[in-house]
């Protein structure tokens, strides 16, 4: 898997944001993820219809697997995904269980930089259904919380060969997307109120080296997404 190459859209169609089936047959794998430009996720299930395409500009627009609302990536953000194969002790077959083991990996890493209390969101998807347009809008089984305040947005997906986690803190507030959207619903800009990397006393380097410590062994994998 090399760097990524610049989404397009076709017909109402959305490059995938990795090559999956090349994914599905690596080792146990951490990826930290730069971006080149801001990039608009789409959920697994998501239409490209969310989006007003008129004041996308020269954005690229990917499609991750798996469940979940829009995600805004910005070049600054820390995004850390993790790939378990069946093979590898820390699968389970539950998916409660995996999104809970990484949130765990996150919160034991936060806790020793923060004042606040860190928290792990155990229980089911929780927030209004209409702000779960956006992922950061909501709250979802093992994403993190310090004071309440959401710091690490988690999505998975689960396929035969293994679990994929995909997290983010972003560097920056995403109320930028809500002028992206071709309908935003009212109290979106409240529901996605979130800390940043600066919140989490975030030295992105240091933050990466001390979830390897927590959550490993992997093999460590640093991926670039191309405009």
């Amino acid at each position: 898997m090399g760097a990524v190459p610049a989404a397009r859209l076709v017909s109402g169609n959305v490059a995938d944001l990795y090559d999956y089936e090349a994914l599905r047959h690596c080792e146990a794998s951490m990826f930290v993820v730069e971006l080149d430009r801001p990039t608009l996720v789409l959920g697994g299930h998501q239409s490209i219809d969310v989006l007003d395409r008129g004041r996308l500009g020269d954005r690229p627009v990917r499609r991750r697997r798996g469940g979940g609302g829009l995600v805004y990536l910005q070049p600054g953000d820390l995004w850390v995904d993790w790939w378990l194969p069946t093979s590898d002790p820390r699968w389970s077959s539950d998916v409660h269980v995996s999104s809970l083991l990484a949130g765990q990996w996150w919160s034991e890493v936060l806790a020793r930089r923060v004042s606040g209390v860190v928290s792990v969101h155990v229980g089911s998807l929780d927030g209004d259904p209409a702000h779960r347009l956006v992922c950061f809008a909501g709250r979802g089984p093992g994403e993190v919380f310090v004071d309440g305040r959401k710091a690490v947005g988690l999505t998975q997906w689960r396929v035969r060969e293994g679990i994929f986690i995909s997290t983010v803190v972003h560097s920056t507030p995403s109320n930028d997307v809500i002028s992206l959207l071709s309908s935003a619903p009212d109290g979106l800009a409240r529901a996605l109120d979130h800390l940043v990397l600066a919140d989490l006393s975030g030295d992105r380097d240091a933050l990466v080296d001390e979830l390897v410590q927590a959550s490993g062994p992997w093999q460590l994998r640093h991926r670039h997404l191309t405009a």
